[in-house]
């Protein structure tokens, strides 16, 4: 049995077939395209922190002094102060050190800063030391804390400088000093 539907009929039932069949398509693409976006991504979140500790100071207490010096017109030697503030001579003769001392003292410094955190300490290698047109160079700087401190429980520590002062044979009677200071750093680990 054939059915014939006028050309008109036949025209309309086409077009409505296949708009119900691109009807059908759109929404098929549009499930599938929002199933995949769903499934696609996922997200988290961190939280960010931040510790601003307290900055690490230092500030001089004591300045470094070797005290009264006697030299030798004929031999160099040296001095050697102790990061705990006291002196002998080299050894190797040139200097000898007379009863009436002068002043003797390490350098010293206030180190502070969040309590409990340990430092490092930089020392300078060689400082010169001059009165009018005579030098001498102090060298072998030793601290306590030797390289590393570490802050008390409040925040601070006591860093004594010492080093050694090489005398000159004949060196010039004289105040010997360095304007500018003896840097220390630090810095913490």
């Amino acid at each position: 049995m054939v059915i014939c539907l006028p050309t008109n009929k036949l025209k309309l039932l086409k077009q409505t077939t296949m708009k119900n069949s691109l009807k059908l398509f759109l929404a098929a693409a549009i499930l599938v395209a929002s199933s995949t976006t769903s499934f696609a991504q996922s997200s988290a979140t961190a939280a960010a922190s931040a510790t601003v500790v307290t900055p690490i100071t230092i500030t001089r207490t004591t300045d470094m002094a070797f005290g009264n010096v006697a030299v030798s017109a004929s031999l160099a030697g040296t001095v050697v102060l102790a990061p705990a503030g006291g002196r002998t001579t080299g050894g190797a003769g040139g200097v000898t050190l007379p009863s009436t001392t002068g002043t003797v003292s390490a350098a010293s410094f206030a180190v502070a800063g969040q309590a409990s955190y340990t430092y490092a300490i930089t020392l300078p290698t060689t400082v010169s030391v001059s009165s009018g047109a005579n030098s001498m160079n102090l060298t072998s700087f030793t601290s306590s804390p030797s390289a590393t401190g570490t802050l008390s429980t409040s925040g601070t520590q006591t860093l004594n400088v010492g080093a050694t002062l090489n005398v000159g044979a004949a060196q010039a009677a004289g105040s010997y000093t360095h304007a500018a200071g003896i840097s220390v750093t630090v810095n913490y680990n």
